[in-house]
């Protein structure tokens, strides 16, 4: 009996000795051939990187994702749409004839004998900074690094443009006053580059060396008994909404979004008091406002002495005149051109500083894991 027993226990052994060595054997061949795969893989890598087949291949194109803005020759993502002065329908502040002049007429020879601010052909020049003399050399024929930018700028400088559209204040700029801005932000919330960032544009008087600056689409804050334009630009829908009318003679404005609709953020003009004067002003679109955010982010992010952070009094207030020289000498941050120059009231009482800063923070901080794996 148990003799029968010992036999059974020893065949049930052997049993499951052979299939814990077929099992062995079955990871040993995949093992095997998985070795095989991966040198096989890495032979076509050489075989491609030794050939040129690679993301490199001559004559493929470069991917865009439409987000990108270019800082010291680097695309950089924004997570908005950025139309570029290389890009078709982008403003181009690097030439130096006039843009919507007859062609025959836009040459630089033409243009400053036409119109008398035109004093020199390029509306921009070299941020020398603190740059030591070999640097200067090294980035006056276009060699700036990124780091070495992200000594320099430590400003991002807010302004309305009081024309209405980015077309018209291009033209303004281009045209009309020998001025320059790196970013132009319209209605829809299309943000137009016109320039590197490494670039000094001219926009901000004594901040221009360190700054980078826009221009964001809006007609302006006025004083309540003087001329206001409000009645060209906006009018009452059914619902009570204000919402934007671009005058006929702007054509369609120029705006990238076709048959746009647009309204300001909140539906009745703002009052607010700036340099010690009251104003009011009809607030910039919720389209502009998530693009400006996702914009503050991202200089903050890459310029990082930028901080996300505007002018505050003791009590944590936004400060409404301009700073003292000392005190704006030392401000890293976002500021209005209310901030730099005294005759200066823009991005004027309407414009929602808390919103912008707090939505760039929110951006700027890093993802959670969970988020990373959706």
């Amino acid at each position: 009996m148990h003799t029968e027993k010992n036999r059974e226990k020893l065949f049930d052994s052997g049993i499951a000795e052979r299939e814990i060595s077929r099992e062995l054997q079955t990871l040993m061949n995949l093992g095997i051939l998985f070795t095989r795969i991966i040198q096989s893989l890495g032979l076509v890598m050489v075989v491609a990187l030794w050939t040129g087949c690679a993301t490199s291949r001559p004559g493929a194109i470069a991917p865009r994702h439409g987000d990108e803005i270019v800082v010291a020759g680097q695309m950089v993502h924004t997570g908005t749409r950025v139309v570029l002065w290389m890009d078709p329908s982008g403003y181009d502040a690097y030439r130096v004839e006039r843009r919507f002049a007859p062609f025959e007429k836009s040459s630089w020879e033409a243009s400053a004998a036409e119109v008398k601010d035109l004093t020199s052909p390029n509306r921009y020049n070299l941020r020398k900074g603190d740059l030591t003399e070999a640097e200067i050399e090294r980035v006056r024929g276009g060699g700036w690094d990124l780091p070495t930018l992200q000594r320099v700028v430590d400003q991002f400088v807010l302004h309305y443009d009081a024309s209405g559209t980015s077309r018209q204040c291009f033209k303004v700029l281009q045209d009309l006053r020998d001025l320059s801005v790196h970013f132009l932000l319209d209605l829809d919330g299309t943000i137009y580059q016109t320039l590197d960032l490494k670039e000094r544009a001219w926009h901000a008087t004594s901040s221009n060396t360190r700054s980078v600056g826009i221009e964001i689409a809006n007609v302006g804050a006025y004083g309540p008994s003087g001329r206001i334009p409000f009645e060209s630009w906006y009018a009452k829908g059914s619902n009570g909404q204000a919402r934007l009318t671009i005058p006929s003679n702007f054509g369609d404005g120029g705006l990238c979004t076709k048959n746009f609709v647009g309204h300001p953020a909140r539906p009745e003009p703002v009052r607010g008091m700036v340099q010690g004067k009251e104003l009011v002003q009809y607030d910039f679109t919720p389209e502009q406002y998530q693009a400006l955010i996702k914009l503050t982010a991202t200089l903050c992010q890459v310029l990082p002495r930028i901080k996300c952070d505007y002018p505050r009094d003791a009590a944590g207030e936004l400060i409404r005149h301009k700073l003292p020289d000392p005190e704006l000498n030392e401000f890293h941050g976002v500021l209005a051109h209310f901030h730099i120059q005294t005759n200066k009231v823009d991005p004027g009482p309407a414009f929602q500083w808390d919103y912008v800063i707090k939505g760039a923070r929110r951006l700027m901080k890093p993802c959670r894991s969970t988020e990373l794996t959706r």
